[in-house]
Parts: C-alpha cells; structure tokens; sequence
C-alpha cells in the first residue's frame, strides 16, 4: 500500500465520520483499515528486528573492540615488564663496573704503595753505609742527653 493511499483513508475516516457510510463503504473502509493494521504489524516486526539486529551488531563491535583494547593493554604491560628487567640489567652492570673500578684503585694503591716502600729501603740501604748508620746514630744519642722523649724512644727500641 502506498502513502498517498494510507493518508487519503486516514483523511476520509477523520472527515467521513461526519458523515453516515454506505454499507460498501463501510466493508471497504474495515479493508482498508485491516490492511493498514497488517502493514502496520509488518513494518514494526521489521523495525524491530533491525533494531535487534542493531544492537547485536553494536554489542559485537563494542566486544571485538574491548578484546583488542585489553590485547593492546597486554602488549604495553609486556612491554613495560622488558623494559624495567632492561633497566634492573643496566643497574647491575653499572654496579659491577663500579665495584671493579673501586677494586683495582685500592689494589693498585697498595700495590704502588708498596713498590715505593720497597724502592726507598733500598735507596736507604744503598745511601746508609754502615759508617753512616753509626754517626746517625750516635747524633741521635748525643742528643737524647738533652731531649727526654727521644731518650725514652731510643730505649724503647733499644738503641740506646
């Protein structure tokens, strides 16, 4: 049925009912009037079932969206997780690199420490000839005669 047709029957049955109907216009108004119902019923069930179909499509997307949203959440949390095992590796190779600089310094210290011990007992050896180490020593003596504390340091020792 077409529109022009369902507003002129509506048209008619607001002004006809002014107006008494012929029984064939009566049986022709009931028809109308019935297959105004049933486009009516077949335009409804339609509407309704593209709604329904509406909303199952709308509540499929909205799934499909929300998965990728929580694979894409999972993605950065694997992300974050390589980045912050990266960052603890970074961590301890910074530390051992500083705990190995600290290392060798103090061996290196006391290595050279004691080289130059070493070298100035030597230099010592070869400079203090036993003729030397006497008049050192007796200077030392003669002058503990005169100073106290030297005199309890050489007695300490045992060189005077």
């Amino acid at each position: 049925m077409s529109m022009g047709r369902l507003f002129a029957i509506l048209f008619f049955l607001l002004i006809g009912f002014g107006y008494p109907l012929s029984p064939q216009e009566e049986k022709q108004l009931i028809r109308d009037i019935a297959e105004i119902k049933a486009t009516l019923k077949t335009f409804m069930e339609q509407t309704d079932k593209r709604i329904t179909e509406l909303r199952e499509d709308t509540n499929k997307r909205f799934q499909e969206l929300r998965e990728d949203m929580n694979k894409r959440f999972e993605l950065m949390d694997k992300r974050f997780e390589q980045l912050y095992t990266f960052l603890w590796i970074i961590t301890g190779i910074f530390t051992t690199l500083t705990a190995s600089v600290i290392a060798f310094a103090i061996w290196d210290r006391r290595t050279m420490i004691k080289r130059a011990k070493d070298e100035t007992f030597e230099e010592m050896e070869k400079e203090l000839k036993p003729e030397k180490f006497k008049r050192l020593l007796n200077a030392l003596r003669d002058k503990a005669k005169t100073d106290k504390e030297l005199e309890a340091i050489l007695k300490k020792y045992g060189l005077l």
